[in-house]
Formats: structure tokens, C-alpha cells, sequence
């Protein structure tokens, strides 16, 4: 069966998500169109977000999956 292929933003925000949350600089953003920079931009925020609540390995971990499903 074949795979549906995910949603641009969705996965913008999932790498911007995993940036964050691993304390990467938002500088990194490898994305020039606006509408992807920001979704980027908005997952790196919530990883940065959860990486200050000490949300990092297993529990971000499961704060991903939940990211994941929810998209």
C-alpha cells in the first residue's frame, strides 16, 4: 500500500521541532519560503520551549510522537 507523503509545514515544524528541542540555533533554518521558515520557526519554539522544560531525551521522545499524531 502506498504511503500518503506528509504535509510540507508538518514536517517543517517536526525538523524545526527536533532543532529546537536539541538546542540548535533557529539560524539554521535551511527554509527561504516564508510560509515554511514560519512553520519551521514554530516547531523550533516548541522544542526550544520543551528543551527549557527539561522535556529532552525520552520524554521528548514522546513529546514528538505526541506532535506527530495530532498532525
Amino acid at each position: 500500500m502506498r504511503r500518503l507523503k506528509r504535509d510540507p509545514l508538518e514536517k517543517a515544524f517536526l525538523r524545526g521541532y527536533q532543532y529546537g528541542i536539541h538546542g540548535k540555533s533557529r539560524e539554521l533554518c535551511p527554509f527561504t519560503l516564508a510560509s515554511v521558515r514560519q512553520a519551521w520557526l514554530n516547531g523550533w519554539r516548541e522544542g526550544r520551549g520543551d528543551n527549557w522544560d527539561g522535556l529532552t531525551g525520552t520524554a521528548g521522545i514522546h513529546r514528538l510522537n505526541e506532535l506527530h499524531a495530532v498532525g
